[in-house]
């Protein structure tokens, strides 16, 4: 049996809105096995921050530059998560058909991750899941900064929560 607990964020947006770890965050990074972060991160030193806490994959987003990159961010990435086959995406376009869209570009994923919207999404349909954890610092017309925890037991996604952080 392999239980893997990953903490999911995008579109931290440092400096501008991640000046140090918020405590909310980092409560939430807290015994996690694995960070997602699907990109916005905008300055490596949110990464620099996240990793003390776990394992860090990260995509780059439309506002990440070379720093990013050089820590090692793609601009897409195909995981196996404790058996699930698990994507990464900033920006997966358009809300309308965005779970064909996703089938499509990413065919043998089970679950994708992505950001770019701010807003938070958990979504599946035709055996694809499709998740966005918003964004825990920019919370744009959301009614407070957001997380995403997964639970992967054995290649299966047991549980999916967006965590309101305020």
């Amino acid at each position: 049996m392999v239980l893997l607990r990953v903490a999911v964020l995008s579109d931290t947006h440092g400096p501008r809105f991640w000046k140090s770890m918020p405590a909310a965050v980092a409560s939430q990074l807290d015994g996690v096995d694995l960070i997602l972060h699907a990109g916005d991160v905008c300055t490596a030193e949110v990464l620099d921050d996240i990793v003390a806490f776990a394992p860090v994959h990260v995509v780059l987003g439309n506002n990440d530059g070379a720093d990013v990159a050089a820590w090692g961010a793609p601009e897409t990435l195909e995981l196996d998560l404790a058996g699930l086959r698990t994507a990464m995406i900033h920006d997966s376009g358009s809300k309308i058909g965005r779970v064909p869209r996703m089938r499509r570009r990413f065919p043998d994923a089970e679950l994708v991750v992505f950001g770019h919207s701010h807003i938070p999404l958990d979504e599946h349909d035709d055996g694809l899941r499709i998740f966005n954890p918003g964004s825990p610092t920019d919370k744009r017309r959301q009614p407070s900064g957001t997380v995403g925890q997964l639970v992967i037991d054995d290649g299966v996604l047991v549980s999916a929560t967006i965590v309101a952080l305020s």
